[in-house]
């Protein structure tokens, strides 16, 4: 991605999600892999400018988003995606497209609820939105060690109006576009926790 100075990341992200909202609408076609990881490698910008309480989150979601993009290579579909670990009873195995999928998912929760958060709350501080974010999407699924981590990092975190800057986005256009990929997303994620839930893989692992 290019420089944050020159371009809309959060427009960028809004716009990505409600192509994706739209082909899940129409039931016309299946996610392919690749339109899925594109949007989700538009979100991994977000987690740095969160500074370093969410280093170790955007290390990992950007490592998974990756593997995602490479397996767009040979792919087609996020539900061909799935069916190729289950056929190869590699689910669960460390590294595997299927357990990525979830951690990126878990990615995307975390930023949706950041931004319903930021929405509803008031004061420059990000610390609140910030802390419940991490506490519902990833701490469940961390050791003591990295909440630990977090929590202190919690201190760091920059000013509402230092992140919306530095997305090039002023109160009401940050607004907009949240507002835009929580819906948008929440449709997503409903699709991805479907994809495993109806192949009883199971979401909380």
């Amino acid at each position: 991605m290019g420089d944050l100075e020159t371009e809309k990341p959060l427009r960028k992200i809004a716009e990505a999600f409600k192509e994706l909202e739209a082909t899940i609408n129409s039931q016309a076609q299946e996610v392919e892999v690749a339109s899925f990881s594109h949007a989700c490698s538009l979100v991994s910008p977000l987690f740095g400018c969160l500074g370093i309480a969410f280093k170790f989150a955007e290390l990992d979601y950007v490592a998974k988003v990756r593997d995602l993009v490479e397996a767009s290579k040979s792919i087609g579909t996020l539900q061909s995606l799935l069916e190729r670990d289950i056929n190869g009873n590699s689910v669960r195995k460390s590294g595997s497209h299927t357990r990525n999928l979830l951690r990126v998912r878990r990615g995307l929760d975390m930023v949706k609820i950041l931004f319903e958060q930021i929405l509803v709350t008031k004061g420059g501080s990000l610390k609140g939105p910030a802390s419940k974010a991490y506490e519902l999407a990833l701490a469940p699924h961390h050791g003591w060690t990295i909440r630990k981590a977090v929590a202190a990092g919690m201190y760091a975190l920059p000013i509402r109006e230092q992140l919306f800057n530095t997305l090039n986005e002023d109160e009401s256009s940050a607004r907009l576009q949240m507002q835009s990929y929580v819906a948008a997303s929440a449709t997503v994620i409903m699709y991805v926790d479907k994809l495993f839930l109806t192949r009883g893989l199971g979401i909380d692992w």
